[in-house]
């Protein structure tokens, strides 16, 4: 059996993630009192009408403020009946919550005549904590639009084909914003930037005139080599230590041509020996 538990503060994505898990054929549940949940995992591990049951639970501020204080030993509870549980924790920066509450007009579930939007927002980060601390993997919504969280979802919850701790290496732009749910960042902006080549700006990391470009630049070989000896000596150290997934964020400043291009030969390298690994690039 798998289970996927979804939190998050209200306007983060949550019921994206479960319409997502839901299309993907996982039976959805918004809202679970969090004191019920190794019930669930029980009575689910029993139904013999699905051999395989996927299912996916919404746990957030809703509940009982005791109920959460408990998250971890309801969740140990739910693992030591040996379900794969995973914990999605999604977040977005708070003004983005703000503007996200004001432009649909939602009421947000912990406002009263007491306390206001963003007070309620700070509160609600403060309950979720005992969850957040032992999220398996946290998704950054400020700059993701509907389709790219959905996209994101797919690729690194669902697109496991084999078990163990799934990798990400991702491109990114440092103007747009560093990722906050990367485990390791490697800064590449000191590299050569086919950006100041007027026949390069217009190509990415992964068409063959910029890849041609950096691939004769001996900084861009170096930072390759320093980067790919690190990656391969300490991954296997993060899958034995039982992660179930780990993001490897290589950023430039636009994200579009020296990340993009190392990220590729990276995560091509890291496919030839590790299960489980991604590449994506974030801002392209």
């Amino acid at each position: 059996m798998r289970l996927i538990i979804v939190s998050g503060r209200s306007g983060s994505g949550k019921s994206t993630a479960l319409a997502v898990l839901e299309d993907n054929g996982f039976y959805c549940i918004d809202n679970l009192p969090a004191g019920l949940l190794p019930q669930l995992a029980e009575n689910a591990l029993i139904n013999t009408e699905l051999l395989q049951p996927k299912v996916a639970v919404s746990i957030d501020a809703r509940n009982l403020p005791s109920h959460l204080t408990r998250f971890p030993e309801l969740l140990e509870d739910a693992r030591s009946r040996h379900i794969q549980c995973d914990v999605l924790y999604l977040d977005a920066d708070e003004d983005v919550l703000l503007k996200r509450f004001s432009e649909t007009r939602r009421r947000h579930p912990l406002t009263n005549a007491n306390r206001s939007l963003a007070e309620a927002i700070t509160v609600e980060s403060e309950l979720l904590g005992p969850i957040a601390d032992l999220a398996d993997l946290k998704i950054d919504t400020t700059n993701l639009n509907l389709y790219q969280l959905r996209d994101s979802i797919k690729l690194r919850l669902l697109n496991q084909p084999e078990p163990g701790t799934a990798f990400l290496v991702e491109s990114f732009g440092f103007k747009r914003g560093m990722p906050v749910d990367a485990d390791l960042v490697f800064d590449v902006r000191c590299l050569p930037n086919p950006y100041w080549k007027p026949e390069l700006r217009d190509h990415s990391g992964l068409e063959q005139p910029v890849i041609d470009y950096l691939a004769a630049q001996p900084d861009v070989e170096d930072m390759y080599q320093d980067i790919s000896s690190y990656l391969l000596k300490w991954l296997p150290r993060f899958a034995a230590s039982n992660r179930a997934y780990v993001t490897i964020a290589i950023g430039c400043t636009g994200g579009h041509h020296r990340s993009v291009y190392l990220t590729e030969r990276l995560g091509q390298l890291l496919q030839q020996s590790l299960k489980n690994v991604q590449v994506r690039h974030r801002d392209l």
